[in-house]
């Protein structure tokens, strides 16, 4: 008879296994230990509690040895993180240095990462766009990827429901392309913000500037003390870490509202190698996991696993679950786990300046900016490239100081700063279309040092996207130019695929089993007590920013999940 270790087994069994503790999975969580189910979150990087591990949250500029700026040491060693507009000497401990997780670029791809408790949603821009029917039905009506089994009143509830906890700042702006969410105050537009969205109404119809909607607090106090956040104090440190609980992450709002309910085990430094499959039950059993510290490997037992390790990760975890039943991946019938990769095209940006509006000025500090809209394709097919692209919008006036002179006249200038013009400025946020040639697969010999397989990355441009950066350019520049904007300058960095740090697919939803890796309730169809709620379910990427929608779909597959237990 075989010596089991029943002792250990019931020692480490749950109602549920999570892992990922980021955005969606940290969603997973709150849902699920609410629901009474006892939940192992899995979280491969180290423990970072609120308030007590900001250590750079309250510096001023002086007490940093660089000013804020990451040594050139540093960025050699590091260049892909380094070229992450957020990646500075006030948040580098909280992202993946490049020597430490190595993968394989076929292509290149910036593959940006943040392995601790939270995540990303400590370092995220906050931005939280709705979704809507246009983008929902895309694929199907443009001929692109495979239609989605879900449509925007499937999901319209489950925003509300993630809005009112995380808590978004915004305007009901009645577009049926962005649809209006459950909001808190709205910041407001600068006086050129205001401006050209008047002109913009003014002469182009159908397009629209409107305040970004982003996850911060501005009301409902009361509502948000219960979790033990305050109002958002505009700071603009939201990378470091916040202490007020001002903006929505993990780490201050639905970790710690899970952790109260008691059913809630976090482990941290656990890398998960694989999901163990029961070839007689015909379901998923368990996980293993390599302690990051130690290497020593533990099986964690649950009727339940929600998989959101962050899209790239995610398809490396199902491609490494090997089992007779499936040898080519969890799930993997029909050899299409880790295609289909798709992100977001940020690629290109206009600036210009403005010397009008000189009686106004800009005070203070907003985590937010403008933003455009989609405006292209939206109705019907007008361009020749599918889809488009949505855009941020900013303008602000700097205080400028002559430091040309020396002595008595230098000290007279110092003292006397004069107001810049206006300056303005947008960038591009494109919708690019999934391929079967954009994949990642393992490497066949190369592991990493927990004995995991190296990931390979072989996602790029296509002519798409290059028609579409074209269009951006050319008619943000026209739309600058009509409200009198000069010095009109664009860009186009040539950027690499993965800094927008919006990766999605691989395992994406369909209808059918043949063409799709999920369901429409974000269960594999193959294995279908593994649900996927993080980027990697994506069918299709849309042009808003897709946090939001990553936190309403895990929202509503654990509601789904336990109704069928």
């Amino acid at each position: 008879m075989a010596n089991l270790n029943i002792k250990h087994t019931k020692e480490n069994s749950y109602d549920a296994i999570v892992i990922g503790s980021g955005m969606s999975g940290g969603w997973a969580a709150k849902e699920l230990t609410e629901k009474g189910l006892k939940t192992l979150v899995l979280e491969r990087g180290k423990s970072v509690e609120h308030l007590k591990d900001y250590p750079t949250t309250n510096l001023k500029p002086w007490e940093f040895e660089h000013r804020g700026t990451i040594p050139a040491s540093i960025q050699k060693e590091n260049p892909v993180v380094s070229r992450c507009y957020a990646f500075r000497e006030d948040t580098e401990h909280f992202f993946v240095k490049d020597t430490e997780h190595p993968y394989v670029q076929d292509k290149p791809f910036d593959w940006i990462r943040g392995y601790q408790t939270g995540g990303k949603s400590l370092l995220w821009a906050r931005q939280v766009q709705r979704w809507s029917e246009f983008d929902f039905e895309g694929p199907a009506r443009d001929g692109f990827a495979v239609d989605w089994p879900i449509r925007y009143k499937d999901l319209a509830p489950w925003y509300s429901h993630v809005e009112k906890f995380i808590g978004v700042s915004g305007n009901r702006d009645g577009l049926p392309h962005l649809p209006d969410g459950e909001f808190l105050p709205a910041m407001e537009l600068s006086a050129v913000e205001n401006y050209f969205k008047g002109v913009v109404s003014k002469n182009y119809p159908g397009r629209d500037v409107i305040i970004g909607r982003c996850a911060h607090i501005t009301g409902n106090a009361e509502y948000y003390a219960q979790q033990g956040r305050a109002l958002c104090q505009h700071r603009v440190l939201c990378q470091r870490g916040c202490p007020f609980g001002g903006y929505f992450s993990s780490n201050s709002s639905t970790l710690p509202w899970a952790m109260k309910t008691g059913n809630l085990t976090l482990q941290n430094n656990a890398v998960v190698h694989s999901i163990l499959y029961d070839e007689a039950k015909g379901r998923a059993k368990g996980v293993v996991v390599i302690d990051a510290l130690t290497k020593e490997t533990t099986e964690y037992y649950a009727d339940l696993i929600f998989l959101n390790a962050s899209a790239l990760n995610t398809n490396l975890v199902l491609l490494n679950s090997i089992s007779r039943r499936f040898p080519n991946g969890l799930g993997n019938d029909n050899g299409l786990l880790g295609k289909y990769i798709a992100f977001h095209n940020y690629r290109a940006g206009v600036s210009a300046e403005y010397d009008g509006l000189q009686e106004f000025t800009t005070q203070g500090k907003r985590p937010n900016g403008g933003y455009i809209p989609r405006f292209r394709n939206v109705l019907r097919q007008e361009t020749d490239f599918l889809r488009g692209y949505a855009a941020g919008f900013s303008g602000s006036r700097a205080i400028l100081s002559d430091q040309s002179d020396i002595g008595e006249n230098l000290e007279k200038n110092l003292l006397n700063p004069q107001w810049g013009p206006w300056r303005v400025g947008s960038h591009m946020m494109g919708e690019t279309i999934p391929k079967e040639e954009s994949y990642v697969t393992l490497d066949p010999d190369r592991k990493d040092e927990w004995g995991i397989p190296l990931l390979h990355v072989s996602v790029d441009y296509d002519q798409n996207d290059e028609a579409m950066i074209k269009d951006y350019l050319e008619q943000v520049s026209e739309m600058f130019d009509a409200a009198g904007f000069k010095n009109i300058r664009t860009r186009d960095d040539k950027r690499a695929p993965g800094l927008d740090i919006h990766e999605m697919g691989g395992v994406r939803m369909g209808h059918d089993p043949k063409t799709s890796l999920l369901n429409k309730w974000n269960q594999l169809h193959a294995c279908q007590n593994v649900y996927v709620t993080d980027g990697a379910c994506m069918t299709s990427t849309s042009t808003q920013n897709p946090s939001l929608t990553y936190m309403a779909l895990a929202a509503r597959a654990v509601d789904y999940a336990v109704r069928q237990k």
